[in-house]
């Protein structure tokens, strides 16, 4: 498995610091967030997942704990929208250029708004995905409202 991907090198074109954890991706897992979380022997709310959305019909990125729900309501709330709804996989897939089980917020195709659960900001450091099925970025939620460009709201039911 190769650890580079577009977002390692988005991280350090924009000099972030971080490192990369790899685990046993299980495409079978029911809930891939919760599946890595234990690969990587860490506590869910420290391992985010992230979840691509539309927000009035314009795609975002969501940044949440692997054992939490987006509440739809807030996620439209955080970006001053009307409504919410998770995008369907294959559309995903084309916006981030990444797999599903594989999407980051670093290095997405097509640039799109970012959210991320406020929560996390009480953790050092936390896990997200690194563009590639099984590959962990771990670094500071700080930084990741940094390299995401990314706004803090509470976006979990």
């Amino acid at each position: 498995m190769s650890k580079t991907t577009r977002a390692t090198k988005a991280l350090e074109q924009a000099g972030i610091a971080f490192a990369v954890k790899t685990y046993d991706y299980d495409p079978n897992a029911d809930r891939i967030g919760l599946q890595a979380a234990e690969a990587l022997g860490e506590t869910p709310e420290r391992v985010l997942k992230t979840l691509m959305a539309l927000v009035d019909d314009k795609p975002v990125c969501v940044i949440v704990p692997s054992d939490r729900e987006v509440s739809m309501k807030k996620l439209a709330a955080a970006f001053g929208g009307k409504s919410a709804q998770m995008m369907k996989p294959a559309d995903a897939e084309r916006i981030t250029g990444y797999k599903v089980g594989g999407i980051s917020p670093f290095g997405q195709m097509r640039k799109v708004r970012v959210a991320l659960e406020e929560a996390a900001l009480g953790h050092e450091r936390v896990y997200l995905n690194g563009g590639q099925r099984g590959l962990q970025i771990h670094m500071a939620p700080a930084d990741i409202l940094t390299a995401a460009q990314a706004i803090a709201a509470p976006l979990v039911a």
